[in-house]
């Protein structure tokens, strides 16, 4: 039981960090200690021997951006910078090793490799439920048969390129939960229509957590004390913060299940043009009218689901 519990305190503190990474420069402007990565439309640099790495990162950032110029007409500027564990500290002030995470102005910072951070967030199959401990091991394997949970964070820099085409692209967001909510419609729609093969290593994890968290155990559960209370969450409970980020993963799923592609393009338009601020009745009703019914169902239903 403690194995379990200190598990998932750590699940919460990473899904906390997702949101407060400090939006700061780059340590260094120059990346001549990196190697270049040619051949890309996206800028990258890499450690020596994160090669192979560089080539999966930059072709997916080349993806995402260019299927979603296609939708929206926009592209943001990005930097990606492919770091080893001796690089980081030297072109980010973020002092988590594996983190993917969106440094203003434009530079897009991944891990090159496997390390302790990703793996702290392997579960214990043995104190899950068979069908549940199956499905992560059939989902977080690598070719040797071991878990490891580098797809899932793999991915997250997507949901962090989502925050670079908002932030660039001069949205208004209105409330806190909707800037994370975009990010992950983003990371969502893009893997659903592009890559969904990986849409299990998208969606087991935030499931796990969710369902495996009882509300009664939350400080915090809707989203106007989301809103009051934004930082102190955050900052002083990860655990409750985390189950709010997997929420949202959910409903960005159901999101674009229920609407398709068509929902994210409307929800851009909606954000880019609505520059005054609305009150609850008014952003939800504008997010049914314009976007869709699952997208105002979240602020609408939000306590209804669990």
């Amino acid at each position: 039981m403690k194995t379990k519990i200190i598990h998932r305190e750590a699940i919460f503190l990473m899904l906390s960090v997702m949101l407060f990474i400090a939006i700061s420069p780059a340590q260094a402007q120059t990346f001549e200690n990196l190697n270049s990565l040619e051949g890309h439309s996206t800028k990258t640099y890499y450690s020596t021997g994160a090669k192979v790495q560089a080539e999966t990162m930059a072709v997916r950032c080349d993806s995402v951006i260019s299927f979603y110029y296609a939708l929206i007409n926009f592209k943001p500027a990005v930097t990606l910078l492919v770091l080893s564990p001796d690089d980081w500290p030297k072109y980010t002030d973020f002092p988590v090793y594996g983190m993917p995470h969106y440094n203003d102005p434009q530079f897009l910072v991944v891990a090159s490799e496997d390390n302790t951070f990703w793996k702290s967030f392997i579960p214990p199959l043995d104190i899950l439920r068979p069908s549940l401990s199956q499905e992560i091991a059939s989902t977080y394997s690598d070719q040797k048969g071991e878990l490891t949970m580098q797809a899932f964070f793999d991915l997250l820099a997507i949901h962090e390129l989502g925050h670079a085409f908002h932030i660039q692209g001069g949205l208004k967001m209105q409330r806190n939960w909707m800037g994370e909510l975009f990010a992950n419609i983003f990371l969502h729609t893009y893997i659903a229509t592009k890559e969904p093969e990986m849409l299990p290593a998208l969606t087991v994890f935030p499931t796990m957590v969710v369902n495996s968290t009882n509300k009664e155990d939350l400080k915090y559960t809707t989203l106007n004390e989301l809103e009051a209370n934004y930082e102190l969450i955050g900052k002083q409970y990860p655990k409750n913060y985390g189950w709010y980020q997997c929420r949202w993963h959910m409903a960005a799923a159901n999101i674009y299940e229920n609407g398709g592609i068509v929902t994210f393009q409307n929800l851009w338009e909606l954000l880019k043009n609505q520059k005054e601020p609305l009150d609850d009745k008014a952003f939800a009703e504008l997010l049914l009218t314009i976007v869709d019914q699952s997208v105002a169902d979240v602020p609408l239903k939000w306590e209804e689901e669990k």
